[in-house]
């Protein structure tokens, strides 16, 4: 990547600048000589997705694990402390002895949950969270059955902060072939002559109703790129490997190739509704999307949120600050009345009318072996999903 300020893409990186701390294949072999004598820290799955995306540019402008200013103006008042908005702390909690052997100045050495190094950490502070505040101020709920508090509550308290070498040899996302980083998103924008891109986040195979959201995008911009979190998720959740397969045969059978481009991005879900949705839009900006969708229940679980809470926060955020623009859509739904996809706003339709599944009712029906109505979703998609569930 070019060692300045200038940008590739339809739009300043956050920040600015796309950060950038991987290492070479020769700068990996020295750090692994330096890991052998430095005080060890093992990475479960969740904080080496922060690591790398922290690394490759998606969190810019930070170039490391927050320190302790930062996480409580994160937490707080939902903003770095220079102002620049940002909702979700990125912070990495010790462990057993790591907490009492390392101190400013100090460097660790981070590996991965396969034993493999991934990196180094120049620790400048090691900081307590509050954990319960954290649940309460970033995921509204101090309910350990939320996934997100629960992950929480079972990391450590004590936080080391620094700037971070990212050294992992391989491949995080589990899908080489559809995984692009911020500068390859934007390169690809750039080279399609895309000005502006729309962003669809999403966990969940895509079905009609999500394929009419990013059509009706479509025709306000010019490019598309599905992103696809496939990070750690909820166990209910359908498997990344299943909604690979999905999108797939949908954007190869029903999208113009020219102007969408799959790549996966692999972060772990926090389930963390309206903050989320402002922290999925950042992530997007240095991706190099110039507009988020943001639809029903966004990044929501469970009842914690309001149907639409994840458009109203970006109200309370500094949009010129922001710079990505978030597209909202009411909840989408095959109208039986109009016999096409329909929001209210555009169909007169009553609740009889509509054909709409929740991904609970349509997990439901998968494993009893129903196929989802037609409506609903797409029938290749359909095959996939009940071949995936029948075994």
């Amino acid at each position: 990547m070019p060692e300045s300020n200038a940008f590739v893409g339809p739009i300043a990186p956050y920040g600015g600048r796309l950060v950038d701390r991987t290492v070479t294949s020769d700068e990996r072999w020295r750090l692994a000589e330096r890991a052998e004598s430095l005080t060890k820290v093992r990475l479960d799955g969740r904080i080496l997705s922060d690591l790398y995306l922290l690394s490759v540019g998606a969190f810019s402008p930070l170039e490391g694990f927050m320190d302790g200013e930062t996480y409580e103006s994160v937490v707080e008042e939902m903003s770095l402390p220079n102002g620049l908005p940002w909702t979700i702390p990125v912070v990495l909690p010790l462990k057993g002895d790591e907490t009492t052997r390392l101190g400013p100045g100090d460097e660790a050495a981070l590996f991965a949950p396969d034993g493999e190094l991934a990196g180094i950490l120049e620790v400048s502070e090691v900081f307590v969270r509050d954990a319960e505040r954290e649940a309460e101020r970033v995921y509204g709920t101090p309910d350990t059955a939320h996934p997100g508090v629960a992950a929480v509550t079972a990391q450590g308290t004590q936080c080391a902060a620094g700037i971070v070498h990212y050294a992992y040899p391989g491949d995080i996302s589990g899908f080489p072939a559809d995984h692009h980083t911020p500068y390859a998103t934007r390169r690809h924008f750039q080279e399609a002559g895309w000005e502006s891109v729309v962003a669809f986040q999403t966990r969940n195979p895509i079905h009609r109703a999500h394929e009419y959201l990013q059509k009706c995008a479509l025709e306000i911009v010019e490019g598309l790129l599905v992103h696809p979190i496939v990070g750690e998720t909820k166990s209910d959740d359908v498997p990344a490997e299943v909604r690979m397969e999905c999108y797939r045969v949908l954007l190869e059978r029903y999208f113009p190739d020219d102007r969408v481009l799959l790549s996966v991005l692999p972060a772990a879900m926090r389930y963390a509704g309206p903050r989320e949705a402002v922290f999925h839009a950042i992530m997007r900006r240095n991706y190099g999307c110039t507009h988020f969708i943001v639809g029903r229940d966004h990044a929501g679980v469970g009842d914690y949120y309001g149907t639409y809470d994840a458009q109203r926060i970006f109200d309370e955020i500094d949009s010129d600050a922001l710079g990505i623009r978030p597209l909202n859509f009411e909840h989408a739904f095959y109208c039986r009345l109009t016999q096409q996809m329909a929001t209210s706003k555009t169909s007169p339709s009553n609740p009889d009318q509509r054909v709409f599944l929740s991904g609970t009712k349509l997990r439901e029906m998968l494993r009893r072996g129903e196929r989802p109505p037609a409506e609903f979703t797409r029938p290749e998609v359909a095959n996939i999903l009940l071949e995936a569930y029948r075994d």
